[in-house]
């Protein structure tokens, strides 16, 4: 399972890559869906990434002071120091490397297909993994609570794909893309307004406060 998952992992920072080539200044500088990043510091969070381990992973933590938004901040700003392009060379760079943060795979997998749909949607750009890679994350993101939330974010809702076979939970439906969901899951408020269902409004009431 790993192995492969860190075959999806390496494909869509590849499509990523190529996605990004032809940006100008201003699309560089566009509103990412969390307002304090603009698109080359959330690449910027992808590269750190990339270059985390275990144990500097640790280090970060300790130096940040146990906190999780600390250390990203520390690790965006020092990544997004240089040029947009100097970003996405060092993002190339690193595109076929498996070395993580401890945690399970799938959530690295998860990583770059919400952040890459994060840096498509506000730029226009029309992109979706493929169908079994996001239902991958769907099944991860469905049973986690860790840092994002998402298993409480969906609790009380049905939430149905509709264009594969995926659906997971009780109560009122919630139907959409499966990218959609996913973004859903994951709190991103925009990606509400393409889903359907008597849950949409249970789901957009658990939706982080802008």
């Amino acid at each position: 399972m790993s192995n492969s998952t860190w075959d999806l992992i390496h494909a869509e920072r590849h499509r990523l890559i190529e996605d990004l080539q032809s940006l100008n200044d201003q699309q560089w500088r566009a509103a990412f869906l969390c307002p304090e990043w603009d698109v080359q510091q959330v690449l910027a969070h992808l590269v750190a990434l990339t270059k985390q381990t275990p144990p500097k992973f640790f280090a970060k933590f300790a130096a940040s002071g146990f906190r999780f938004e600390r250390m990203a901040a520390k690790d965006v700003a020092r990544e997004s120091a240089g040029t947009p392009a100097q970003t996405l060379a060092e993002f190339t760079a690193h595109v076929g490397d498996s070395s993580a943060p401890p945690g399970p795979v799938d959530s690295w997998l998860g990583e770059v297909v919400v952040h890459g749909a994060d840096i498509r949607r506000p730029l226009g750009i029309a992109y979706s993994p493929p169908v079994a890679t996001t239902r991958q994350v769907a099944d991860f993101y469905k049973n986690s609570n860790l840092l994002i939330g998402a298993k409480s974010r969906i609790s009380g809702v049905k939430m149905i794909a509709t264009d594969t076979d995926w659906s997971h939970g009780s109560g009122a439906e919630v139907r959409g893309p499966i990218l959609s969901l996913v973004q859903a899951m994951t709190g991103r408020v925009a990606a509400v307004a393409d889903l359907t269902g008597d849950g949409v409004g249970t789901l957009r009431s658990k939706m982080p406060r802008a």
